[in-house]
C-alpha cells in the first residue's frame, strides 16, 4: 500500500523535473553562449587584427555549447 502510493509520488515528480531540467538546461546554454560572445567581442575590441582567429573558436565553442543543450533536451525524453 504505502509502496503503491511512494511510486506514484516518484512518477508525478518526474512528469513535473523533466521540463524543469531541461528549462535550465536552456538557461544554462543561454548564459554561456552569452558570455562566450561577450568574451570574443572584448577580445576583438581590444585586438581587431585578431578576429579572423577568435571568431573561429567563437563559433566552435557556441556549438558545443548548444549541443550540451540539446543532449540534455535528449535526457529529458529518455529518462523515465
Amino acid at each position: 500500500m504505502i509502496l503503491a502510493q511512494v511510486t506514484e509520488v516518484v512518477k508525478a515528480t518526474y512528469s513535473v523535473n523533466q521540463p524543469l531540467g531541461y528549462g535550465l538546461a536552456a538557461v544554462g546554454a543561454g548564459i554561456g553562449i552569452g558570455l562566450l560572445v561577450a568574451g570574443a567581442l572584448q577580445g576583438i575590441a581590444r585586438q581587431p587584427e585578431a578576429e579572423n582567429k577568435i571568431k573561429p573558436l567563437m563559433f566552435i565553442g557556441a556549438a558545443l555549447v548548444e549541443g550540451f543543450a540539446l543532449i540534455a533536451l535528449v535526457f529529458t525524453f529518455i529518462a523515465k
